[in-house]
C-alpha cells in the first residue's frame, strides 16, 4: 500500500454492549473521523481513500460482515508495518451480568444469539474476542462506566498531542467487587488498618480528613507509601520505552471506600509534585452494600 500521509488510526472494538457506540460519538466529539461496522478487507481501502487530514476511528465488532479475530489482528500488525500509520487497539469490555442487564433494559438481541439464552451469547463471544483482548493497547471496562464517564477517559487518552507522556491511570477499587479487568499493575492495601470499624469514620471515605488521618496513623502507611513510590517512579520510562502508552494502576482494599482511595489521594498527590501526568477515580467509593466488610 503506498501511502504518504501519516495516519492516525484507532480500532474500537469488543464485547457487544459495552459501549462501543458511545466510544465512536465520543471519538467523533472530539473531532475524529468515524466509521462503524467497517468489513476487515475494506480497511485498507479506507485508508489508501484519504479524506479528512484528521485521525480516524472505526468500529468493529461481532456484527461486522465476516468479522474474524485473527484477521483483524493480522491486517492490524500489517498496518503496522507501514511507517507512516500509528494504529491503536481498543477493547471494551464489561461484566457478564452488566452486559446480561444491558441488553434486558434496551431489549436488543444479542448479535450472535439466535437460539441460545443471551448468556452463552455472550461466552461464545467472549471465547471469539479473546485473541483481541490480549492483542489490545487499551482495555477499558465499563462496567461501572457512564457514557459520560467513558468520553472523559477517551478524552483524557487520546484528545492531546501525539507526543504526549504515557497517560497513567489510578483507580481505588473493592476487592469483594472484582479487580479492574485494565488494571497493569495491582497493590493491596488490606494489611492497613480498617477505618470501617470505627463508628465514626464508617460513613465516611477515604477522601475525607479524619479518615487520612486514621490511615496515614497506621504506622505501616508511612514506609508503603514510600516504596511504593520508589517502586512505581522508575518503572514509567522502562514502560515507555517499551512502547505502552498507557499504564493502569490499582489499589484495592475490601470495599473500595476508605484505605484504597486514600492510598490512590496520596500517590496522585506524589505524582503531582514529580510533574508527572496522570488522572484517577475511585471505581468503587458511591457503590452501595450491605456485605460485611
Amino acid at each position: 500500500m503506498t501511502q504518504s500521509k501519516a495516519v492516525r488510526l484507532f480500532v474500537i472494538t469488543g464485547m457487544s454492549g459495552a459501549g462501543k457506540s458511545s466510544a465512536l460519538h465520543a471519538m467523533e466529539d472530539l473531532g475524529f473521523e468515524t466509521v462503524d461496522n467497517l468489513p476487515i478487507p475494506l480497511l485498507e481501502a479506507v485508508i489508501r481513500g484519504g479524506g479528512p487530514d484528521r485521525p480516524l476511528a472505526i468500529g468493529m465488532d461481532v456484527r461486522t460482515r465476516d468479522f474474524n479475530a485473527e484477521n483483524l489482528i493480522d491486517q492490524l500488525h500489517a498496518l503496522g508495518d507501514q511507517p507512516t500509520i500509528t494504529s491503536t487497539l481498543i477493547y471494551l469490555d464489561s461484566d457478564d451480568d452488566v452486559l446480561m442487564r444491558r441488553f434486558t433494559e434496551t431489549r436488543r438481541p444479542h448479535p450472535l444469539a439466535g437460539d441460545m439464552p443471551v448468556a452463552s451469547a455472550i461466552a461464545a463471544e467472549r471465547e471469539m474476542l479473546a485473541p483481541i483482548k490480549s492483542d489490545a493497547d487499551l482495555v477499558i471496562d465499563t462496567s461501572s462506566l457512564t457514557p459520560g464517564d467513558l468520553k472523559r477517559q477517551l478524552e483524557k487518552s487520546f484528545g492531546g498531542k501525539d507526543d504526549r507522556p504515557m497517560h497513567i491511570h489510578l483507580v481505588s477499587f473493592g476487592y469483594r467487587n472484582g479487580v479492574p479487568r485494565e488494571a497493569d499493575l495491582v497493590f493491596d492495601v488490606r494489611f492497613l488498618r480498617n477505618p470501617h470499624y470505627v463508628d465514626s469514620l464508617q460513613p465516611l471515605s477515604g477522601l475525607d480528613d479524619p479518615v487520612g488521618a486514621y490511615i496515614a496513623d497506621d504506622p505501616a502507611f508511612a514506609p508503603f507509601a514510600e516504596n511504593l513510590t520508589k517502586l512505581i517512579e522508575p518503572l514509567l520510562p522502562r514502560y515507555r520505552e517499551e512502547g505502552k502508552s498507557y499504564l493502569t494502576i490499582a489499589i484495592g482494599c475490601t470495599g473500595g471506600r476508605h484505605r484504597s482511595v486514600y492510598t490512590v489521594k496520596e500517590l496522585a498527590r506524589v505524582l503531582n509534585s514529580l510533574g508527572i501526568e496522570f488522572d484517577f477515580r475511585h471505581r468503587d467509593l458511591n457503590v452501595e452494600t450491605s456485605r460485611a466488610v
